[in-house]
């Protein structure tokens, strides 16, 4: 299981490790190209793994403003975890971290305290007081400090450099299938399953399971996905909504509202994962229940001819 490092300064990883840093917002093909790095030194070397980033978005507190995320702190803690990272540092984010010098990051934190046997980087990693530091910046101080350096270049898509910023794009054009390209897996959602208003099941005919996103995820355009949702290791198929739900009376709060396949549990209060895979239609106020009612069977229709001709073995329900 993965040590989980938060709220504290103080702390020390005893093993020696290969570490890198950053955001790892969404987790993306770039991301997946330097944390693959690390595992094979991991099993070469016999070192542990260590991930350092912050406990909040830095340009939320250098800029200003309010960022939104790919990933929020608890799905990047899901993601790291599922692919065996040892340890994951959620380094309080602070005036005073935001002007630590940065050789000082390197040798009191990475070195010192991350036990830093080998750092992986890309090439545009920055650190430190304006982001001064830099990949050529860990290249002059690694005899110094002992550490080996391992540069990853970035992945590119049609030219372009694949990152964060990328990915949000495409999200926010309603180009999932192109988010999930650049991500390299399926955009997800993390969360508890709520009550919700009980429509679906009792007035419409398709119970559904409700998360609400936290505020800083970053939502793709509202509208209705073909999805696939994680339930205590089964993968069911589904039928998602991302909105407010416009035909249902009263204000809603932004949420995610999945019909799932073949499930006939109560799962009110488990944690789940909605994968989104393709756009069916954009979300819309109809005249009346019976309209969304019949909208929503056309959804479902179109979900279930979907999904069956994917060679996706891990949906094991489908009805």
């Amino acid at each position: 299981m993965m040590e989980y490092i938060t709220e504290t300064t103080d702390f020390q990883i005893q093993e020696p490790a290969v570490v890198t840093i950053g955001k790892f917002d969404g987790r993306h093909r770039g991301h997946q190209k330097l944390l693959k790095q690390m595992l094979e030194v991991k099993a070469e070397r016999g070192l542990k793994t260590a991930v350092f980033t912050f406990d909040m978005t830095p340009g939320s507190l250098v800029g200003g403003k309010k960022q939104t995320v790919i990933t929020t702190n608890l799905e990047r803690r899901n993601n790291l975890e599922r692919i065996g990272i040892d340890y994951l540092v959620e380094y309080p984010f602070t005036k005073e971290t935001a002007r630590m010098a940065p050789e000082d990051f390197v040798r009191d934190i990475l070195v010192s305290r991350m036990h830093a046997r080998v750092i992986v980087v890309g090439t545009d990693c920055s650190f430190g007081y304006k982001g001064a530091g830099n990949a050529d910046r860990l290249e002059d101080w690694k005899a110094k400090y002992g550490y080996e350096l391992i540069v990853i270049h970035k992945e590119q898509d049609d030219n372009r450099d694949i990152s964060s910023t990328y990915v949000r794009e495409e999200l926010d054009a309603g180009n999932i299938e192109k988010a999930n390209e650049l991500l390299g897996e399926p955009y997800a959602i993390h969360g508890t399953v709520v009550h919700g208003n009980h429509i679906g099941g009792s007035v419409l005919g398709f119970p559904t399971a409700n998360i609400l996103p936290p505020p800083e995820k970053h939502l793709p355009t509202f509208g209705v996905y073909v999805s696939k949702v994680y339930v205590e290791g089964t993968y069911y198929g589904g039928v998602t909504n991302i909105g407010r739900k416009p035909t249902v009376s009263g204000v809603s709060p932004v949420g995610a509202e999945t019909f799932l396949f073949g499930i006939d549990e109560d799962i009110y209060g488990k944690n789940i994962e909605v994968q989104l895979l393709i756009f069916i239609r954009p979300e819309k106020k109809f005249d009346g229940l019976e309209q969304l009612k019949a909208q929503i069977g056309r959804d479902r229709d179109y979900a279930l001819a979907y999904l069956k001709n994917l060679s996706d073995q891990q949906i094991t329900h489908l009805s």
